[in-house]
């Protein structure tokens, strides 16, 4: 598996950027599979089950086995994904009460939201990404029977160059409110890419508008852990004679300038508030890990923006 990132790099969802999607998924799988858990994703399952990603979820679940404090990282990254999905399941559902019918996922992955959740009639969800990313995630879902409970758009389009003339090519609408979603996307996008993105959606956003965005920020506490667990994965592909053994952090831009989400869209004149991931996951109910190398892994800030 290739971990190298460069200007044109594109990926289907068994390599670089879109295996993060099957990770990610695979923690939801596994918390709808829990005796109590605080999300349901009831297509999480089948969508890690294709015969395409059999090889890259077993070597993912032999790293977890491999190490203790890879574990300890993994059983917090379930935690956190199930908090995570939380908050942004929530902030759809409010957008969608508020009102607004045009929803666009930015970087979807295997985003399921356009199949589980409860949709209002005549509501449209876009989701961006990459294509190959996009197809499988339809042609999984439909071989199963599934079917969205919404108008789902797919977008297919890279976030670093003019995605906005696709969406508009498939019916998105600037005059008319949109709820905009940027979760588990920003650390992979080059910064200047980032900067357009949220210049990107504000332009694309009617008054009554809404975004939400999911911010790491790479402190010096944040940059040492980064660093020590690239250290164990070299460690252990050293050690299991694996040199695709997966590890999100290759594919990061750890080096660009960055801008602060919610400072960027409060001067651009959003109303905005944040709160970090930490107080919602002790919101919730889920503990925090005592090591504090595993808790900064996962330091995050969710950011919600209304425009007046």
């Amino acid at each position: 598996m290739s971990t190298s990132r460069t200007d044109n790099d594109s990926w289907d969802i068994a390599t670089s950027v879109g295996a993060t999607a099957v990770m990610v998924a695979a923690a939801r799988a596994e918390e709808t599979a829990s005796a109590q858990p605080l999300i349901r994703d009831e297509f999480a399952q089948i969508l890690i089950d294709g015969p395409e990603l059999r090889e890259l979820v077993s070597r993912m679940s032999r790293t977890y086995a491999a190490d203790p404090e890879i574990a300890a990282v993994h059983r917090h990254m379930v935690d956190y994904q199930a908090a995570r999905t939380h908050f942004f399941d929530a902030y759809f559902t409010a957008a969608a009460e508020a009102g607004i019918r045009q929803h666009v996922i930015l970087a979807a992955g295997l985003d399921s939201r356009a199949y589980r959740l409860n949709w209002p009639a005549g509501t449209t969800v876009y989701e961006v990404d990459q294509p190959k990313v996009l197809e499988y995630k339809a042609a999984t879902l439909a071989a199963h029977g599934a079917q969205p409970s919404a108008d789902r758009r797919e977008v297919p389009a890279d976030l670093r160059f003019d995605w906005p003339t696709i969406l508009r090519d498939k019916g998105f609408d600037p005059d008319q409110p949109t709820a905009w979603l940027a979760e588990g996307l920003l650390m992979f996008l080059p910064g200047e890419a980032e900067e357009r993105l949220f210049a990107d959606i504000d332009t694309l956003s009617a008054p009554g508008s809404r975004s939400c965005i999911e911010e790491f920020s790479l402190d010096d506490a944040a940059r040492a852990a980064y660093q020590k667990r690239r250290a164990k994965t070299d460690e252990l592909r050293k050690r299991l004679g694996d040199e695709n053994v997966f590890d999100p952090g290759d594919l990061w831009y750890t080096d660009d300038e960055r801008r602060d989400p919610a400072r960027w869209f409060e001067t651009h004149g959003w109303r905005v508030k944040s709160v970090s991931g930490s107080d919602y996951l002790t919101r919730v109910g889920r503990d925090l890990p005592e090591n504090p190398d595993v808790e900064t892994t996962f330091r995050a800030v969710f950011v919600s923006a209304e425009k007046p």
